[in-house]
Protein backbone atom coordinates (compact mmCIF):
# COMPACT_ATOMS: atom_id res chain seq x y z
CA UNK A 1 0.00 0.00 0.00
CA UNK A 2 1.27 3.45 -0.81
CA UNK A 3 -0.10 6.97 -0.67
CA UNK A 4 -1.01 8.58 -3.98
CA UNK A 5 -2.38 11.96 -5.06
CA UNK A 6 -4.58 11.56 -8.11
CA UNK A 7 -7.77 13.40 -7.15
CA UNK A 8 -6.07 16.14 -5.12
CA UNK A 9 -3.81 16.99 -8.06
CA UNK A 10 -6.90 17.63 -10.21
CA UNK A 11 -9.61 18.78 -7.81
CA UNK A 12 -7.79 20.14 -4.76
CA UNK A 13 -9.06 19.07 -1.34
CA UNK A 14 -12.73 18.48 -2.28
CA UNK A 15 -14.78 16.75 -4.95
CA UNK A 16 -18.48 17.20 -5.64
CA UNK A 17 -20.44 13.97 -5.78
CA UNK A 18 -23.91 13.67 -7.25
CA UNK A 19 -26.38 12.22 -4.78
CA UNK A 20 -29.41 10.05 -5.41
CA UNK A 21 -31.57 13.18 -5.55
CA UNK A 22 -29.45 14.57 -8.39
CA UNK A 23 -27.96 17.35 -6.26
CA UNK A 24 -24.25 17.70 -5.62
CA UNK A 25 -22.54 17.55 -2.26
CA UNK A 26 -18.92 18.45 -1.54
CA UNK A 27 -16.76 15.69 -0.06
CA UNK A 28 -13.35 16.31 1.46
CA UNK A 29 -10.61 14.02 0.14
CA UNK A 30 -9.17 12.55 3.35
CA UNK A 31 -6.94 9.85 1.82
CA UNK A 32 -5.80 8.42 -1.50
CA UNK A 33 -3.81 5.24 -1.69
CA UNK A 34 -2.92 2.30 -3.86
CA UNK A 35 -3.67 -1.20 -2.62
CA UNK A 36 -2.62 -4.02 -4.90
CA UNK A 37 -3.49 -3.11 -8.49
CA UNK A 38 -6.26 -0.65 -7.53
CA UNK A 39 -6.33 2.93 -6.32
CA UNK A 40 -8.78 4.13 -3.67
CA UNK A 41 -10.03 7.34 -2.12
CA UNK A 42 -11.47 7.97 1.31
CA UNK A 43 -14.00 10.82 1.23
CA UNK A 44 -16.04 12.63 3.89
CA UNK A 45 -19.06 14.87 3.60
CA UNK A 46 -19.60 17.56 6.22
CA UNK A 47 -22.14 15.31 8.00
CA UNK A 48 -19.80 12.31 7.89
CA UNK A 49 -17.00 14.35 9.52
CA UNK A 50 -19.21 14.90 12.57
CA UNK A 51 -19.60 11.12 12.94
CA UNK A 52 -15.97 10.40 11.95
CA UNK A 53 -17.23 8.23 9.06
CA UNK A 54 -15.40 7.75 5.76
CA UNK A 55 -16.79 6.57 2.41
CA UNK A 56 -14.40 4.56 0.23
CA UNK A 57 -14.36 4.54 -3.56
CA UNK A 58 -12.22 2.85 -6.19
CA UNK A 59 -10.47 5.34 -8.47
CA UNK A 60 -10.54 4.28 -12.11
CA UNK A 61 -8.44 5.90 -14.80
CA UNK A 62 -9.25 5.95 -18.48
CA UNK A 63 -6.66 7.31 -20.87
CA UNK A 64 -7.30 10.93 -21.76
CA UNK A 65 -10.10 11.34 -19.19
CA UNK A 66 -10.35 12.54 -15.61
CA UNK A 67 -10.35 9.84 -12.93
CA UNK A 68 -13.72 8.40 -11.96
CA UNK A 69 -14.96 7.09 -8.63
CA UNK A 70 -16.67 3.72 -8.44
CA UNK A 71 -18.58 2.26 -5.52
CA UNK A 72 -16.99 -0.75 -3.86
CA UNK A 73 -19.56 -3.56 -4.07
CA UNK A 74 -17.59 -6.42 -2.49
CA UNK A 75 -17.57 -6.64 1.31
CA UNK A 76 -14.13 -8.26 1.18
CA UNK A 77 -12.68 -5.44 -0.89
CA UNK A 78 -14.34 -2.81 1.32
CA UNK A 79 -12.89 -4.43 4.47
CA UNK A 80 -9.39 -4.52 2.94
CA UNK A 81 -9.65 -0.86 1.92
CA UNK A 82 -10.97 0.19 5.36
CA UNK A 83 -8.11 -1.68 7.04
CA UNK A 84 -5.54 -0.04 4.75
CA UNK A 85 -7.07 3.37 5.54
CA UNK A 86 -6.79 2.67 9.28
CA UNK A 87 -3.14 1.70 8.78
CA UNK A 88 -2.55 5.04 7.00
CA UNK A 89 -4.04 6.92 9.95
CA UNK A 90 -1.57 5.33 12.34
CA UNK A 91 1.42 5.48 10.00
CA UNK A 92 4.44 6.50 12.01
CA UNK A 93 2.72 5.77 15.34
CA UNK A 94 3.96 2.89 17.43
CA UNK A 95 1.59 -0.03 17.02
CA UNK A 96 0.66 -1.67 20.36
Amino acid sequence: MKRISVLKDIYGTEVDLIGEDGGTEPFQIVAEFQLGDNSYAGLQSHEMRKEDEVAFFRITMKEGADPELESIESDEEWEAVAEAYDDLQFEGDEQP
